[in-house]
Order: structure tokens, then C-alpha cells, then sequence
């Protein structure tokens, strides 16, 4: 299983001194059954005060307070984990849920709750038809389907990088045919939930051994979905690389919609023109017991979550 190590630097430039506002961070990666944090650093100028929370979905969230006006703003988070997902998961789903449509328990569905509840607006019905058409019949296996749903969004929307912040509706996603690998993740929850089923978004990195897309060499920030199946749990989908499981993915924040799960936020207090730019380095490497294999770098914006 590979030990990685993680390198997610963010630079803020701007043309004057400004008061940086308090920035959110969710930075830190999340611990599960298929990720252990071997070690964690976040280094921040300048130097701000710092204090962790955990909020409602079990993330782990910094927030800095700066008293020193800067005219740049840098964030380097470096995270040492170990990954243990396969590359071939098995999963045991509960012999009530293994055929879909099924229906969660009573405590399932009140927990779940807005997980559950489509986040968009659908008058017409487009997006709960398009999901519903991956239903192969009356009783179909629950999992077949969710590779199916996860296989039609790898296949209708092409995926393309852009480092404009936000996040394309499901329909105009469907519309236009293309989208980053946030705007294929909430297409995947949003008709996962259209199907009945609970669906979180979740932002992270992706480790990229084999070529993936949605990273140039070695690694990026990502975006991908889960959907809670009873007896499996959260089970993960990346719809930019038409795969199931974590096997290269490195989790680091989950939420009910995209905009809970932003890496950085923050805001400065300045003229309207003092922003110059913004740089997003990512840079993950594994390493093996007997030594070195592959230290990949990726560098740039392209898919600011």
C-alpha cells in the first residue's frame, strides 16, 4: 500500500498591502478505513493565529486571523498518509438494499436526511428522467446501476479544466456536455438523489499512478461523489476517471453540496483592484519501504473546487 506525501501550496498576489479577512481551510486530510494520516503541517504568511474546529460532516476546518497587512498570502499544507484502498473493492451491501429500488431503514433515511433531498431545481423533470434511464428494469442490481450512472456521466460529459470558481447546474451541465470533475461529481450525486439515494459530495486529491484524468503528471486538487449504500457505507465514485472505490483518491472534505467542501476561503480588505492573481501548486509523491518510486509534480489552477 503507498505512503504519500501530499504538497498543496496556494499563493495570493496582490498590488498594495491589503487586510487579509479570515480565511476557512480544509486542507487536512480526513481519516477512514482506506486513509491513514501519518503526519500533518499547515505554514502560513504571514503568520496568522490559527484555531481547528470540526464541523457538522466530521471535517477538520482551520481558521487564521491575520493583524499584519501583506501585499501576498501563502498557504502550504503538507500531509503524510498511507492508503490502503484496492483497486478492485468489494463491497458487502445488505441483501435489502442489493436490488434497486429498495428502501432505506427509518433511522437510515432521517439520518441521511438532506443527503437525500436534491439540492436543484428540476421543473420539468429533465435530470430525474436522464437518471432514471439507467434503471435497466423493475428489480436491478443496486451496484450495476450506480457503475452504470457513474459510467453515463464519464461518457455524455467530457471533461475540461477551468479555473473560474463555481460550479455548473446538473442541467447545464447535461446541456453543454463538459465540465471539471466538480461539475461531474455533483451531476452524479444530484442524480443518485433524483433515484432515492443519498449522495455527498467530496474534495480532495487524486494520486495519479496510472494516467488519470483530471491531473497532468502526479497529482491535483479533485473532486468526486459518494453514495451511502446500508451494509457498504459511503461508497466512492469518480465520474472524471469512470472508476469506483479510493484507490487513488485522497479524501480531505465531504458535504452536501460543493460549496461546503471549498479548500481555501477567505476574503481581504483592500481597493477593488489590489487582487493580482492566485497560484495552486500540488505536488503528491510515494514512496515504497525499500525506497523511492515516483515523484510526480502537477502545477497550476486548473481545477479550483
Amino acid at each position: 500500500m503507498p505512503e504519500l506525501t501530499v504538497r498543496h501550496r496556494t499563493t495570493y498576489s496582490y498590488r498594495e498591502k491589503v487586510e487579509l479577512a479570515p480565511h476557512r481551510l480544509m486542507l487536512r486530510p480526513r481519516e477512514g478505513r482506506e486513509l491513514r494520516l501519518l503526519a500533518y503541517d499547515l505554514s502560513i504568511s504571514p503568520d496568522p493565529q490559527v484555531t481547528w474546529s470540526t464541523d457538522v460532516f466530521g471535517n477538520a476546518v482551520a481558521t487564521t486571523r491575520f493583524d499584519t497587512p501583506s501585499n501576498t498570502l501563502t498557504i502550504e499544507s503538507v500531509a503524510e498518509v498511507e492508503l490502503t484502498a484496492p483497486p478492485w473493492p468489494v463491497y458487502d451491501i445488505t441483501a435489502g438494499a442489493a436490488s434497486y429500488p429498495f428502501r432505506y431503514s427509518a433511522e437510515e433515511w432521517t439520518d441521511l436526511g438532506a443527503f437525500v433531498a436534491p439540492a436543484y431545481l428540476d421543473r420539468s423533470g429533465r435530470l430525474q428522467a436522464w437518471a432514471q434511464g439507467f434503471v435497466a428494469g423493475r428489480s436491478t442490481d443496486t451496484l450495476s446501476l450506480l457503475q452504470d450512472l457513474n459510467s453515463g456521466v464519464f461518457d455524455w460529459i467530457s471533461y475540461q479544466s477551468r479555473e473560474d470558481e463555481g460550479t455548473q447546474a446538473p442541467l447545464e451541465t447535461l446541456d453543454r456536455t463538459w465540465g471539471s470533475c466538480r461539475d461531474l461529481a455533483v451531476l452524479l450525486v444530484e442524480a443518485a438523489r433524483c433515484l432515492g439515494l443519498g449522495g455527498r459530495l467530496v474534495s480532495g486529491y487524486l494520486w495519479n499512478s496510472q494516467g488519470s484524468v483530471g491531473s497532468s503528471d502526479g497529482g491535483s486538487t479533485h473532486a468526486w461523489a459518494e453514495v451511502f449504500l446500508p451494509g457498504a457505507g459511503w461508497i466512492p465514485f469518480d465520474p472524471t476517471n469512470r472508476k469506483m472505490g479510493g484507490e487513488q483518491l485522497i479524501p480531505v472534505a465531504t458535504g452536501r453540496n460543493i460549496g461546503q467542501i471549498t479548500p481555501v476561503a477567505g476574503s481581504f480588505v483592500g481597493p477593488s483592484d489590489a487582487f493580482m492573481s492566485m497560484q495552486v501548486d500540488v505536488e503528491v509523491s510515494a514512496r515504497k519501504r525499500n525506497g523511492p518510486v515516483r515523484s510526480p509534480t502537477r502545477t497550476g489552477s486548473e481545477d479550483r473546487i
